[in-house]
């Protein structure tokens, strides 16, 4: 009797690519070492120049926005305080908290069609953690030296050298924290004032105890802690991979271009030897912030900052090599397959972008920069006055959401032959509130049931050139 032999099934599965990956040998010792000091080499190259570029551009907005000034007022500023956000010419209110919504949906789906596309270029190239560690970074080599000298620093005991050396860097970091915190606080509270006050020492206990929070937090995050932030304490860093596919741009290892890698002579013919371009010189992993090897593949602690890369062409070139050993390139492009550029995934991304950016335009154009709120009379419905009309007392609250003082006019519809008692135009500052308390009165044969309906209508009549109206409905009692 035969016998079907099971015949295999097909299943899609990821393919696994086995990474020879070099790691010292077993000392038998067992220990906890939670962290190696990397001591980050300089490099030149392209794509550093682009990188300090943009932190440039970021730096000096975060710094001279809060300078800013817009109708005489802070062109940016979150005033939680008065609960209100100035951003030039748009003020937000807790009522407009939808907008706010949409800026940080956009953002997010801004950052994961730029990932899909680009991979973690957010991370290397704008991410505040990397541009203060740089910063940062910059104060070491400029006050200890490179990083082989930064080392040897490290290890020397303590004297007058590096005293100084050390307590010099320091107090710049401590100094460059605080003017961080400063202009971060700057954007809650008047910068100018703020700015003021704490250098002559008259902020309020809560401003300061602020600035010297955010200071401390800039201080340890990019003095300290640096990498530790990318790669245990970021959760961009965790997710980020479910937007990665194979034809995602990344920093690569070309492994069939490199391999053998060893070091050899500059006029070696590396054929001759079996050893492929990869000269082992450890460059890339000297220059890299987070400290990883870009030859053992792709890691999630790789930021993208494409320093690795500048390295390795550096000693191409001296080598008389091809540039390009370790490069922006995709997974498919070093397998020798054909690289989508435009695929699903990025439509999806920028068609939801496309659509929520919308959804903010209309919301902004269709946006009345005016509310009106109607408080009635909570212990009196309705009275009848000496004249025998029915009367009813109104509060109005009218919010001016424009950065412009203007003036508007106030009018009841729904009823006919009433009596406005109070002042029918009001003059209200730019993102100020004024209350105006009225009341109505009518000839109670004017009214033909117990609630009648009505609207107040107001309208900016001040500047001409804005005409702002909005319709409010209410409700007027008679007596019982």
């Amino acid at each position: 009797m035969a016998v079907d032999q099971e015949k295999p099934q097909h299943t899609q599965t990821i393919p696994v690519k086995n990474i020879k990956v070099h790691q010292p040998k077993d000392t038998g010792v067992e220990h906890y070492k939670p962290r190696d000091q990397i001591y980050v080499r300089k490099v030149k190259g392209y794509f550093q120049n682009i990188r300090r570029k943009m932190n440039f551009v970021f730096l000096a907005a975060f710094a001279l926005l809060p300078w800013l000034q817009f109708n005489g007022q802070q062109a940016i500023l979150f005033d939680l305080s008065e609960q209100r956000f100035n951003i030039f010419g748009l003020t937000l209110w807790p009522q407009d908290l939808t907008l706010l919504a949409w800026m940080f949906i956009i953002g997010a789906f801004l950052l994961f069609f730029v990932t899909t596309f680009l991979g973690r270029v957010w991370c290397g190239y704008l991410c505040p953690q990397t541009v203060w560690t740089f910063i940062f970074i910059w104060f070491e080599e400029k006050l200890e030296g490179s990083a082989n000298q930064r080392k040897r620093l490290d290890q020397q005991k303590l004297d007058f050298n590096k005293f100084w050396r050390k307590a010099a860097k320091h107090s710049c970091w401590m100094f460059f924290s605080i003017l961080t915190a400063l202009t971060f606080v700057g954007y809650f509270v008047p910068m100018q004032e703020l700015t003021l006050d704490f250098f002559s020492f008259n902020a309020s206990i809560a401003a300061t105890a602020w600035i010297l929070f955010f200071a401390f937090c800039t201080y340890g995050n990019a003095g300290w802690m640096r990498e530790i932030m990318c790669l245990h304490m970021c959760p961009y860093a965790r997710f980020q991979s479910a937007m990665f596919d194979q034809d995602t741009l990344t920093v690569s290892y070309d492994t069939a271009r490199g391999e053998n890698r060893g070091r050899r002579a500059r006029k070696a013919d590396p054929v001759e030897l079996g050893l492929g371009d990869c000269i082992d010189c450890s460059l890339c992993v000297q220059v890299c912030p987070t400290g990883i090897d870009i030859r053992n593949g792709l890691q999630y602690e790789c930021i993208n900052c494409g320093a690795c890369a500048d390295a390795c062409d550096d000693v191409m070139d001296k080598m008389g090599y091809r540039k390009g050993l370790i490069r922006y390139t995709t997974e498919t492009a070093l397998e020798g397959r054909k690289v989508h550029i435009l695929r699903p995934k990025l439509f999806v991304y920028a068609l939801v972008l496309l659509v929520m950016t919308g959804f903010f335009v209309a919301d902004i154009a269709t946006r009345v920069p005016l509310q009106l709120d109607i408080i009635r009379d909570r212990n009196t419905l309705a009275r009848e006055n000496i004249d025998g009309l029915v009367e009813n007392v109104y509060t109005l609250k009218i919010l001016n959401k424009s950065q412009f003082k203007s003036r508007y006019k106030i009018h009841l519809e729904g009823l006919n032959g009433y009596i406005w008692q109070g002042e029918q135009e009001i003059t209200v500052a730019g993102a100020d509130i004024a209350t105006l308390a009225i009341s109505i009165a009518i000839d109670p044969y004017e009214l033909e049931a117990y609630m009648t309906d009505v609207a107040f209508v107001i309208q900016q009549v001040e500047p001409k050139d804005s005409a702002v109206i909005l319709k409010q409905s209410s409700v007027f009692f008679n007596k019982r």
